[in-house]
């Protein structure tokens, strides 16, 4: 059986996965989601009592959990969300995981984009007058950044059912070094998927982050889904993202040369793709 780890992003904790983890449970994967620190437990209670110590929460401790956790499988697969997307990406370029799915991932080595609701967003979330407080998620904000392609109504219960508040400075730090990395080296099969209408990673940014990669020896494909929001991975309609990210999966994940966790991973066959 087949290890899948899921990882999620920021305003977001395991639950967001419930789905996806019944659907790939049915596909036969062994499914695996553990929460970032500060993130355990029902979203409706984490906003409520928001946990003291998440405004001081760091990538660096994110990731080497995760990180942790993969290294307890062998030759795991991963899909992760947003941030969770860019620790695929920097899991992958770690040799640490056999296949990656990044999802409206932030993008890698501070990569960014003159779309004007990426620069809002990304600049209410780094502010750096705000210090180590709390970014504090409300319905409003959920429904016009997060869930844009919603209804008000079903933005709401999206919002009252799975988003949280989160720590500021782990969008900072994946402007830094530890989200930095090579993007000419060799590299496991990756998955980039875009959504048309994101309006917190641009699915132009997307399709940036998949053309850096230049090692043609390597499988890199990116995947663009029209009319979905940052929420992708959610809304109406995520069963056809999950759909496709289980046929690249059957087609791909063992197409990568078995490694011993942190080995740099071989090359493997050319088929770098774009699909829309």
């Amino acid at each position: 059986m087949q290890d899948l780890i899921f990882v999620h992003g920021m305003f977001q904790n395991p639950k967001s996965w419930e789905n996806w983890v019944s659907y790939f449970s049915a596909q036969g994967y062994n499914c695996i989601v553990h929460a970032w620190a500060f993130h355990e437990g029902e979203p409706v209670a984490l906003r409520n009592n928001p946990p003291s110590g998440l405004g001081e929460l760091r990538l660096e401790t994110v990731l080497n959990h995760i990180e942790s956790v993969a290294s307890q499988y062998a030759h795991p697969i991963m899909i992760g969300h947003s941030v969770g997307g860019l620790i695929v990406q920097i899991l992958i370029a770690r040799g640490a995981i056999a296949a990656g799915v990044a999802i409206d991932s932030v993008a890698p080595n501070a990569m960014l984009d003159l779309d004007w609701s990426f620069l809002k967003n990304s600049a209410v979330i780094t502010n750096p007058l705000k210090g180590n407080e709390p970014v504090y998620m409300d319905a409003k904000t959920f429904h016009n950044a997060f869930a844009n392609t919603l209804t008000e109504a079903e933005a709401a219960q999206a919002f009252g059912t799975f988003a949280t508040h989160d720590s500021r400075n782990i969008l900072r730090d994946c402007m830094g070094h530890l989200g930095h990395i090579d993007l000419d080296a060799p590299h496991a099969p990756l998955l980039l998927i875009a959504g048309e209408k994101d309006e917190i990673i641009p699915a132009s940014l997307t399709e940036k982050n998949f053309k850096a990669y230049k090692d043609k020896g390597s499988i890199t494909t990116f995947k663009q889904f029209a009319g979905r929001s940052h929420y992708i991975c959610g809304e109406p309609g995520w069963e056809d993202v999950a759909g496709y990210v289980a046929q690249w999966l059957n087609h791909h994940a063992n197409a990568g040369v078995s490694i011993p966790y942190g080995t740099a991973p071989q090359s493997v066959s050319t088929n770098r793709t774009t699909l829309n």
